[in-house]
């Protein structure tokens, strides 16, 4: 995926504000009117590759944004389908190295928590999400104590902290109570999600100018 070498943080509040995205299929009309995202790909390590160059390029200017902002689909078994939440913290379920010693979901010789706190400016429900290179579905969820799942926010959460930018996470639950059946069980809320999405940030301004 081709990086974007321009990127465009909005004004939100008095604070710029930056958007990342994983993917076009996510970023419908209501958003489009709002902001141009940086657009990753899928998954942590790409997040993690294009989120450091947008940041870099951004720091190299002397323009970095006051907030970066994970924004677009999620999957819960317990939160309502087509609703929207934010992430009060961040874990990374792939990272697993107990039989070294090592506490599950923290890398090792790293100092972090399991659970990354986050940014939650907005008067909209928390919950805890956990970023993996995974899809989860069904009985997968057991194994997790976060609500919310995705696969780029703790990656960008790293980035974020390495620039010393604050992150929030802002999503919409595009699947999860059953079993992952195609394509088209993730696809199938997004235009919804789209709207609800653009109806939050359409929230920001004032709750960042506080």
């Amino acid at each position: 995926m081709a990086h974007q070498t321009l990127p465009e943080p909005v004004s939100l509040g008095g604070r710029r504000v930056l958007f990342i995205m994983a993917h076009e299929a996510e970023y419908g009309p209501h958003l489009r009117a709002r902001f141009r995202p940086v657009m990753t790909g899928v998954g942590p390590v790409e997040a993690a590759l294009h989120g450091a160059l947008a940041l870099g390029a951004l720091a190299h200017a002397g323009d970095l944004p006051d907030l970066v902002v994970s924004i677009g689909s999620a999957g819960s078994r317990t939160c309502p389908l087509g609703e929207v939440f934010q992430a009060r913290s961040v874990s990374w379920r792939d990272m697993d190295a107990s039989p070294l010693g090592f506490t599950k979901g923290v890398t090792p010789f790293l100092d972090h928590p399991v659970d990354l706190p986050l940014a939650t400016p907005l008067a909209l429900p928390s919950v805890r999400l956990s970023t993996g290179a995974d899809i989860v579905s069904g009985d997968a969820y057991d194994a997790l104590e976060a609500e919310m799942v995705d696969m780029e926010t703790f990656a960008l959460a790293r980035v974020c902290d390495h620039f010393g930018v604050p992150l929030m996470g802002l999503r919409g639950i595009s699947d999860g109570p059953g079993e992952l059946a195609g394509l088209s069980d993730w696809t199938s809320l997004l235009m919804l999600l789209d709207e609800r999405l653009a109806a939050a940030v359409d929230l920001l301004p004032a709750a960042l100018s506080e």
